[in-house]
């Protein structure tokens, strides 16, 4: 996700995303410093929130485009991740002194006022550097278009995966003929396979770990699971909440189960990666773990979460380029900007170094993507994205995740009864329809959301 902290998933990250660099042909390290150096005529402002390993990855193909394109400088800076990254960025646009290109989370873009801190792309523009709607997930590109006008250019998608020690599935007998995870089609089809995954687990280790304790990863969950039993949000006007209890407390109890069982330890619930590194069978992460597991070595996979529910989804947000606002935006670091972005969102092999899917599908499709593993393997994860709804309240980070997602967390570990923590969530949301956004003052149904 580029969190700010450089710990020791974020370094083996690096290790990873380096040695992925090499294979593909990139740089691999180098620095925005350069272009301040250059004698370039063109020169482009871009603001990331890249770290550890995805900074590592974005600063060798920002290094690939400067050596295709020596006219363009490219000044990089890297900010801090989260809430001080929108802060600045809302400040930046609002005093027209904000950077030629930007990255946000996907799902922010709605509650960024699009059209006041933010400027829609030129399509036609795009489409002479070489990006073209018809190469993106039809419904990856519209969560972009707001009012009719592409407002976010999606990078990637980063999603939750179910990753798998395959000796201890091997030991356990989960494993198929082809070296996978046998298909899981229900919910108790899954506690099967813990059951009997647990049966090879080394003792002291938990079966599985879903980080029961923190916010954002039982949020991300919740939503792939709801959305798997086709749960909505609010209605088509965002006027009025349209969740479904019922639905939400089969989640809740599902989820509730890996704890009850005995599967999940809540006391090991911010360990989750060492424990799988140590033996541990599961581990839900998202894929920007993939550098970490990679980097230890282990014989593993990943799949996405798996369709308990019966449809296939699992909760995804993207890394997306945006046009900070600025007056009179246009002429070559327009131009430049629009280049760099369509650069790198066709040359994202190296951003699948991260474990992220990249957005352009035509990479998808090539050899050298297909010999990634497990990427290749969670691919598919491109056609069943679980998204937050698209509002202002939403998206990595927001509002609605600070709100809910304790909420969530409450249930998972016992402290309330699911049903009612369904109905509390219920409540939270018709709250959130009804605040307005600080960036605009309008309510979710002013807020001009038409795709």
């Amino acid at each position: 996700m580029g969190r700010p902290d450089l710990n020791r998933r974020q370094l083996l990250a690096t290790a990873g995303g380096l040695a992925v660099a090499g294979s593909f042909g990139f740089a691999a390290l180098g620095t925005g410093a350069d272009a301040l150096a250059s004698s370039a005529d063109t020169r482009v402002r871009y603001w990331n929130l890249f770290s550890g390993g995805d900074g590592s990855n974005m600063i060798a193909m920002l290094d690939a485009f400067r050596q295709a394109n020596p006219g363009i400088d490219v000044k990089d800076s890297t900010l801090q991740w989260g809430n001080p990254f929108y802060t600045k960025l809302a400040m930046a646009a609002a005093g027209n002194r904000a950077p030629d290109l930007g990255v946000m989370h996907l799902g922010r873009v709605t509650g960024f006022s699009p059209g006041r801190l933010l400027d829609p792309w030129d399509v036609e523009l795009l489409a002479e550097h070489g990006v073209r709607e018809r190469d993106f997930n039809p419904s990856l590109w519209q969560r972009g278009v707001i009012d009719g006008k592409l407002y976010a250019l999606p990078l990637d998608i980063h999603v939750q995966l179910c990753f798998y020690r395959k000796d201890v599935l091997k030991r356990a007998g989960l494993l198929g003929d082809d070296g996978r995870i046998v298909p899981v089609t229900s919910a108790d089809e899954w506690f099967d396979v813990l059951k009997e995954a647990k049966k090879a687990t080394r003792k002291g280790l938990q079966t599985i770990g879903l980080w029961v304790n923190d916010q954002n990863f039982q949020w991300w969950f919740f939503v792939a699971f709801y959305t798997q039993l086709g749960g909505t949000w609010f209605n088509a006007d965002n006027t009025e909440v349209t969740f479904d209890t019922d639905r939400a407390t089969q989640v809740l109890e599902f989820l509730r189960r890996h704890i009850a069982e005995g599967y999940a330890d809540p006391g090991l619930g911010s360990v989750g990666a060492e424990q799988f590194i140590n033996g541990a069978p599961f581990a839900w992460e998202g894929n920007w773990s993939v550098p970490v597991y990679a980097g230890a070595k282990l014989d593993y996979g990943a799949i996405p979460l798996p369709p308990v529910f019966g449809e296939q989804a699992t909760h995804a947000e993207s890394h997306a380029f945006v046009l900070p606002h600025r007056s009179g935006r246009g002429g070559a670091a327009d131009d430049g900007a629009h280049r760099l972005a369509a650069y790198i969102v066709t040359h994202a092999r190296q951003w699948a170094a991260g474990g992220h899917i990249p957005a352009h599908t035509p990479t998808l499709s090539t050899a050298a993507y297909k010999k990634l593993d497990p990427q290749s393997e969670y691919v598919s994860a491109m056609d069943h994205q679980a998204t937050e709804p698209k509002v202002w309240f939403a998206g990595s980070t927001g509002i609605l995740a600070q709100r809910v997602g304790p909420i969530v967390v409450s249930s998972t570990l016992g402290s309330a009864r699911p049903d009612v923590v369904a109905g509390r969530m219920k409540g939270e949301l018709a709250k959130l329809l009804a605040m307005k956004n600080p960036m605009d003052g309008r309510t979710a149904a002013q807020g001009g959301t038409a795709a």
